[in-house]
């Protein structure tokens, strides 16, 4: 019972991995050459440095 337990255990942690390498890869494609999607790069820039305009209303 103790190998199950953990072997769903481990089933959930990959599966949740699984799913945030998708979302990686989905963001890395849209910020790729061959593909920018503008809305997403004006995002990024100013949510890494953590810069919003006055004029701007953040949504979270």
């Amino acid at each position: 019972m103790q190998i199950e337990a953990e072997k769903r255990a481990l089933t959930e942690e990959r599966d949740v991995l699984a799913a945030e390498v998708a979302r990686m890869e989905n963001l890395a494609h849209r910020l790729s050459d061959g593909c920018v999607d503008l809305d997403l790069l004006d995002e990024r820039a100013r949510d890494v440095p953590g810069l919003v305009r006055s004029d701007e209303i953040v949504i979270r």
